[in-house]
């Protein structure tokens, strides 16, 4: 794998992504999708693609405490009737990064992101007028969960970028804060577990990469428990308008070369 070692990094470097962890401990437990400054930390000190690989044991273990915290919030009807749609758009997205490269990742993902939060935003208006937004149980709100899990899939398999997508799936089903918490958490250990072999098949996880993680995942715990004690003081309206937030950001960071 194009990447570097634990040992070729520098100081400033380790601390960037230690930083960059933290922040994936974070967002797991407080603010989703704000893992996508994490994302970029990453591709800025490894390799693009490389850094997807690098990212993903970090991810899964901001998953595990993200569920241990949150696991009595999910709504499963919502996640049996996204996940066969995500694992399309996983399969989609390994077809993808065969013969993309690190500048059609980037563009792409970040059109991506940009689009949802918009559309997000035009929905939550519709809702704060009268309208409320569509429930998986209806038909419009069966197909939503496909396109929105499709979308996921794809994101998150090519940049470890699905948590803006579904953010705005969530926000725009109409989620309250712990229930967007709970749901998510599960949804996203069971994708980014699924991701293994298939990052592994493309050369994007090895024994280095992870001996990086080990020494990065133990930064992940202290963002988690901050991420716990914030949520609690960040009232619906303002957590809803950090996701999107977050989102817009991620979403111009990708698009900038």
């Amino acid at each position: 794998m194009n990447t570097m070692t634990l040992w070729h990094l520098t100081g400033w470097e380790f601390a960037a992504l230690a930083f960059a962890a933290l922040l994936v401990g974070f967002s797991k437990t407080a603010v989703s999708g704000a893992n996508t400054v994490s994302l970029a930390i990453f591709a800025a000190v490894l390799p693009a693609r490389a850094s997807t690989g690098v990212l993903l044991p970090i991810l899964i273990a901001g998953d595990l405490l993200a569920v241990l915290t949150y696991r009595r919030h999910a709504h499963w009807p919502t996640l049996w009737r996204l996940f066969p749609a995500v694992a399309a758009g996983v399969v989609a997205g390994t077809v993808f990064l065969m013969w993309a490269d690190d500048g059609i990742v980037r563009t792409s993902i970040g059109a991506i992101l940009l689009l949802m939060a918009g559309v997000t935003v035009w929905r939550r208006r519709r809702a704060d007028a009268g309208d409320d937004p569509d429930r998986v149980t209806t038909r419009a709100g069966r197909a939503k969960a496909r396109s929105y899990g499709v979308l996921g899939g794809f994101t998150t398999m090519v940049a470890n970028a699905g948590g803006p997508v579904m953010s705005m799936y969530l926000l725009s089903a109409g989620f309250r804060k712990l229930g967007f918490l709970g749901t998510s958490a599960f949804f996203f250990l069971v994708v980014n577990t699924s991701k293994l072999p298939f990052s592994a098949g493309l050369g994007l996880i090895d024994a280095d990469s992870l001996l990086l993680d080990a020494a990065l995942v133990l930064f992940v715990v202290p963002g988690a428990l901050l991420g716990r004690w914030a949520v609690n003081r960040i009232n619906q309206r303002l957590f809803e308008q950090l996701v999107i937030a977050a989102t817009v950001v991620g979403g111009v960071q990708l698009l900038i070369p």
